[in-house]
């Protein structure tokens, strides 16, 4: 309706055209909707919601979800994805949950530019499905292991196989045995084929205290299966097997030992293989592989720079027995730590402002429902572990998230949703917070959840709220259960609530990463089936969606950061930016840049900056002193109005901390608390 005026100047009220339009509308849609009621009204009710959600004063609040136009021949299976120093995103599919893909070697990688919304695809050495993946102090990412086999499922189990102990008992001499070496048993004279080749270390030669020599057999496993297909080739006692083609001391040094060999169900296969994503040259280089065999570990940045690889299913889909293992950059070589412990295949470990790896319960997989589960805080020097109570559900933390709350001084952790152990039906919408200064650190509940949800994502953002988005409430969306809701909680207030609705159903292989003009990305998903009665079979999520947060509607410009020169600072240290902004400069953020996989996303930490105004556009931040609280890489720096509207981000490097200053620093400690 609009007010007409009429010559003598009063005013009535009148009809416009586009009123008469909407009216006559109407009366066609009620007309109609005797005859077909829901679909008239569907359709009028999908048409209201699309005008709401692009209202500006629902923006302002709720924020709005876009899609990114992604050409067909760069569409694929997003498993990994990790924000680069570059500011590309670095798409990782491998495989991607796909057999055919892996029987065809067919592994992609695709590099996305969000500013120019470009992409490029990366030759992919390895099937790098299910790897672990961090961010190295040079701004190089780390990814190590993948994919050796798919699993198969009993009755899908053609071949009769298993694990195969091959034994060295010669302390001078190590030998490879190629895929394809064959071992015979000397009981059932049955003969099995390797899979892949396997080293065997010389066996231990050592002396004793009187004066005689002792040797120790070394061994190595590899996967065999039966020559022929059928019930017959199968196994049911221990055996030793003789090996194909050694003759001498040979066959009497080296030799197999497996127990049964059958047709249970096999599950999926870890490789060795280690590469590092050079963001620069946009290529992988292979670096030494690990001591063992990883799918489904993770791999978390140290304050040394070095890098922590714990868990994965092996080279024969067990779960790596707490043989962990650190990465150093400088070297390119793995060390394995000289004690071991146990967890589910990729825990959330993160580092802690102390030194320390803490272990949130979080988990995504494989592993015992009675093993490894609790969390606590892990001392990596002499393998201590101090359990914290209090979690609420604690028999759902698979398929949890967590997340390290911003400012990451305050050392406050969540751990949001999850689900029961492997398949189980159960999920929670518990969210569980935990301040590890408090003298016993014990687990609080924080406000619920949008829905019960396993996979949910949750994004650190630069004004101190985190993004919630997406999961669902059965295992990888069984019965429809995709969750189609999204919120921000707030820290300080510690409250939640709802934002616009996501897009699309996220689940099982999803993720988000923010980016560094503030947006989120939503990537993945990949449900069992994609309807309620559980019978047609999904179809793996490939589309990105941006979700831009309430901030960025807000009326006015944005602070923004002038000077995008590229430096280095060090921790303690000081550096200066021209700045401007219609409503001041409140506080600076120093963010680390995410890299996602499996619910799993512990590289995020927002790190509060001091800041101090120098003159009218000049601004100097300090950075802290400890390396546990900023491990060495590239960041993200930020900063917000009065409003708590960010920035973009500038980047900046942060270098491994001098042995010397960590010492000093150390010693600091130690006397405050004296």
């Amino acid at each position: 309706m609009r007010l007409r005026h009429l010559s003598d100047g009063r005013a009535r009220f009148g009809i416009s055209r586009r009123t008469r339009r909407t009216a006559v509308g109407a009366a066609v849609v009620l007309a109609l909707a005797g005859m077909n009621g829901p679909a008239i009204w569907g359709y009028a009710s999908d048409q209201y919601y699309d005008y709401k959600i692009n209202q500006p004063e629902y923006k302002e609040k709720n924020g709005h979800w876009d899609v990114v136009d992604v050409p067909d021949e760069y569409r694929i299976n997003t498993i990994h994805a990790a924000l680069l120093h570059t500011g590309k995103v670095l798409l990782v599919a491998g495989s991607g949950n796909n057999a055919a893909n892996f029987a065809a070697k067919t592994f992609r990688t695709v590099l996305w530019d969000p500013e120019k919304n470009t992409f490029k695809d990366v030759p992919t050495p390895k099937d790098l499905f299910c790897a672990g993946h961090t961010q190295l102090p040079d701004g190089k990412l780390l990814v190590a292991g993948g994919t050796q086999r798919y699993e198969k499922l009993e009755g899908d189990v053609t071949r009769a196989g298993g694990l195969m102990v091959v034994h060295n008992e010669n302390p001078d001499k190590p030998m490879t045995f190629p895929a394809g070496t064959r071992f015979t048993g000397k009981q059932s004279g049955k003969t099995f084929e390797s899979k892949d080749s396997v080293l065997v270390p010389r066996a231990k030669k050592e002396q004793g205290k009187d004066g005689k020599v002792k040797v120790t057999v070394s061994t190595a496993r590899v996967y065999v299966e039966a020559l022929r297909q059928g019930q017959e080739y199968e196994t049911g006692l221990t055996d030793n097997y003789r090996i194909e083609g050694l003759k001498g001391d040979d066959s009497r040094n080296f030799y197999g030992i497996a127990n049964k060999l059958s047709f249970d169900k096999k599950d999926f296969q870890g490789i060795k293989d280690a590469f590092e994503f050079d963001p620069v040259a946009e290529r992988y280089i292979t670096v030494d592989p690990m001591n063992e065999a990883r799918w489904y570990p993770t791999l978390t940045t140290l304050q040394d720079g070095k890098v922590l690889s714990v868990s994965g299913l092996d080279e024969i889909g067990q779960v790596v027995p707490g043989k962990n293992e650190v990465y150093d950059p400088k070297t390119k070589k793995w060390t394995y730590l000289p004690q071991e412990r146990f967890f589910p295949t990729y825990p959330a470990l993160f580092l802690t402002d102390k030194g320390k790896i803490f272990y949130t319960g979080s988990n995504a997989g494989y592993g015992p429902a009675d093993k490894g589960r609790d969390p606590g805080v892990w001392d990596l020097g002499n393998n201590s572990f101090i359990p914290v109570p209090g979690i609420s559900d604690p028999d759902v933390l698979e398929t949890s998230m967590s997340v390290l709350l911003p400012p990451a001084q305050a050392q406050r952790y969540m751990v949001l949703g999850g689900g029961g152990v492997g398949e189980d039906k159960k999920s929670t919408a518990k969210t569980r917070i935990v301040d590890l200064h408090t003298e016993r650190p014990r687990f609080r509940d924080g406000p619920d959840l949008y829905a019960k949800a396993r996979y949910p994502s949750s994004v650190i953002l630069p004004d101190d709220t985190v993004l919630t988005t997406n999961g669902s409430g059965d295992y990888r969306g069984r019965g429809n259960s995709n969750i189609l809701k999204a919120e921000l909680y707030d820290p300080r207030a510690n409250t939640s609530h709802r934002v616009a609705d996501p897009l699309v159903g996220r689940n099982y292989h999803s993720g988000a990463l923010l980016l560094p003009d503030g947006r989120v990305m939503t990537f993945g998903s990949d449900s069992l089936f994609r309807d309620k009665d559980n019978t047609q079979p999904g179809v793996f999520q490939q589309q990105i969606d941006l979700y831009t947060p309430p901030y960025l509607f807000r009326k006015g410009s944005r602070p923004e950061i002038k000077d995008t020169d590229r430096r280095t600072v060090k921790l303690g240290e000081k550096t200066t930016y021209r700045i401007t902004s219609a409503h001041g400069v409140a506080k600076a953020r120093l963010l680390r840049p995410g890299s996602f996989t499996h619910v799993t996303n512990i590289e995020q930490r927002s790190i509060a900056l001091d800041l101090k105004k120098e003159g009218a556009d000049r601004y100097t931040v300090t950075l802290p002193k400890d390396p546990s609280l900023v491990p060495p890489g590239w960041y993200m720096v930020m900063v917000l109005d009065e409003r708590d509207t960010p920035s973009g981000a500038v980047w900046v490097k942060v270098p491994t901390a001098e042995k010397k200053a960590e010492e000093k620093e150390e010693k600091e400690e130690k006397k405050e608390k004296e």
